[in-house]
């Protein structure tokens, strides 16, 4: 169904091709997931099939791609359409309605397809992804994962043979990217659809591939195997293969269902380690420890911005003035908070206090009110009712110059932080913006996500790319609090691991960080506290610990391996094998 035969892509302007001597087939009815680093040309993979590389992209592609029996170099998008869906990282991209149920109708009005098979499709599509409620919903008033999920839907409606997805889950709260691969799974199993599928939340989707095609660096060969056998040998795996290396077993597990069958010498191990070792009860053990780590440069302005408020072009800091203000001692209060969008009440009665040095992870499913929350700490959005302060100032009521001294947000959707033409001229006025020395701001991109080169156009960097830059961006002005919205779309668990040693060094020199998030594993490494959201209210605050080991939905999978007890990372086992059997080197 699938078909690449030597291919190569080389953009204009790269001294070395992103992606090279490709040989992959996908037979009908396959899902073949694609993993490797940020950076090594997933996103090109993915776009050469449905011919956006090179027909949209530019550069060069040498060898041969086939779609049943299509090939892309002779076949424009436009005209693989019928056959080939794709939803890629950015699903706002690739609206071209208002509406829910337009958009979801859409695909098939290009097709011709009759009027009661549109009907009939929509409202399948509307319960598979569980859309009902929003079906005329202006798509601009959805949250980030509510858009994934119509981006999802507009490409099944069609029924294609062929689907492509880049990212599909990253997004989504943990019960809906479960719904999403469930129905994919259906395509596949049912329908015989041919899936390629690109994603960094491994936890997620490894388990539903029939094989995994592994890119180790950027132009390098391709690995096919089983998900057992790739797992062994790739750079990049999730939690459960982690614990399973750290435990020695084999085959390695991918499920928690097969680690849990095999976890049993490991718990009762950890269960002795628990009453007599050093680290004491487990649950005092898990959850964030402020570890020393790379000493974070200065960091990031805002940018200019469509959006009103705090990304409006704010008048520099003057070069005398601290980059780090004096940390107040409640970087924000927030109480009985209340926010309308329209008629909707998004947020209601939502009380919370964050401290100088507090990680705060907020969760709950999509559309919960987080990126409201957060819009609402930066005066992007007034309150209706309650009152926020941010350093003693109401955010909606101070000028964006003051603003940024006393907090910084990394939104969603990094371009609406991003503005030159090169990543150089994004850091050069960034560290203008906070009156930073030069090249502050270029030496955290280079911290967080090395490889990314000064002359490239922030549009050409993948998303995980994107987002590094906007975040070194706003951390340059190193803000007392620090806002970060799905801080780990399109990060690698390597790359995701540098953003929590700079984040923890930041929080232990008093900042304090709030984000919101649906990537459950990055709570359990980084948050002190985990706030959970359900329509627009708190439902539960406390220690990290306690809420997620409560929460099936958001327990992180090393959790549920090893329950009753309450770890939270394998960072934590392997700290307490190696503290309490090192000559065995943290093996069960």
């Amino acid at each position: 169904m699938i078909r690449f035969e030597d291919v190569s892509v080389t953009y204009d302007g790269a001294a070395e091709p992103t992606v090279h001597g490709i040989e992959l087939t996908v037979s009908e009815g396959e899902l073949v997931l694609l993993v490797g680093p940020s950076g090594v040309g997933k996103s090109t993979l993915l776009g050469a099939v449905n011919g956006l590389v090179p027909h949209f992209t530019g550069g060069t592609l040498r060898g041969r791609v086939t779609v049943a029996g299509r090939d892309t170099r002779t076949h424009k998008p436009r005209e693989l359409a019928d056959v080939v869906g794709t939803v890629g990282q950015d699903p706002l991209s690739h609206f071209v309605t208002d509406t829910v149920e337009d958009e979801l109708a859409y695909g098939m009005e290009s097709l011709g397809l009759a009027p009661d098979v549109m009907r009939r499709r929509v409202e399948e599509t509307l319960d598979l992804l569980g859309l009902v409620e929003l079906r005329d919903r202006p798509i601009s008033t959805l949250s980030g994962g509510q858009q994934q999920r119509v981006a999802i839907g507009s490409v099944l409606t069609p029924h294609p043979e062929v689907l492509v997805l880049d990212e599909p889950t990253s997004a989504l709260d943990p019960a809906a990217a479960e719904e999403v691969l469930a129905v994919l799974q259906r395509l596949v199993h049912d329908l015989g659809t041919t899936v390629l599928m690109a994603e960094h939340r491994l936890e997620r989707v490894v388990q539903y591939a029939d094989r995994v095609a592994l890119l180790p660096a950027p132009g390098a060969p391709l690995t096919l195997g089983t998900p057992a056998e790739v797992m062994a040998v790739s750079p990049v795996y999730p939690p459960v293969v982690a614990l399973g290396r750290l435990g020695g077993w084999s085959p390695l597990p991918l499920t928690v269902r097969d680690a849990r069958r095999r976890a049993g010498p490991l718990r009762e191990r950890l269960a002795e380690i628990a009453t007599d070792g050093p680290h004491g009860d487990p649950a005092a053990a898990p959850g964030p420890v402020r570890a020393a780590g790379p000493t974070p440069v200065a960091g990031a302005g805002a940018r200019p911005s469509r959006r009103p408020g705090l990304f409006r072009r704010r008048t520099p800091v003057p070069p005398d003035a601290s980059v780090s203000p004096a940390i107040t001692p409640h970087p924000a209060v927030v109480e009985g908070l209340a926010v309308r969008r329209g008629r909707t009440e998004v947020l209601h009665d939502v009380t919370l206090t964050v401290t100088p040095g507090e990680t705060v992870a907020l969760m709950g499913r999509n559309g919960a009110g987080k990126s409201t929350l957060l819009s609402a700490l930066v005066g992007l959005v007034p309150p209706a009712a309650g009152s926020v302060r941010v350093g003693g100032l109401q955010p909606h009521r101070t000028a964006p110059g003051e603003l940024i001294r006393h907090v910084g947000l990394v939104p969603q959707e990094p371009r609406d932080l991003l503005y030159a033409d090169t990543v150089a001229g994004e850091c050069a006025a960034a560290d203008s913006d906070a009156g930073a020395g030069p090249g502050t701001c270029r030496a955290l991109v280079s911290e967080l996500l090395p490889g990314i080169e000064d002359g490239t156009h922030p549009r050409d960097l993948s998303e995980g790319q994107r987002l590094t830059l906007a975040l070194a961006v706003v951390l340059t002005a190193r803000p007392p609090l620090i806002l970060l919205d799905e801080p780990t779309r399109g990060l690698d668990y390597a790359a995701k691991s540098r953003l929590v040693t700079l984040l923890r060094t930041l929080a232990a020199e008093g900042h304090a960080i709030v984000l919101a998030t649906h990537d459950v594993e990055l709570a359990a490494e980084l948050s002190h506290r985990v706030v959970i959201l359900a329509d627009g209210e708190p439902v539960a605050d406390g220690p990290t610990a306690e809420v997620v080991v409560a929460s099936p939905s958001f327990a992180p999978q090393v959790t549920k391996i090893l329950s009753p007890q309450k770890w939270l990372t394998v960072s934590q086992v392997r700290a307490a094998l190696n503290t309490s059997e090192p000559e065995e080197g943290g093996r069960s």
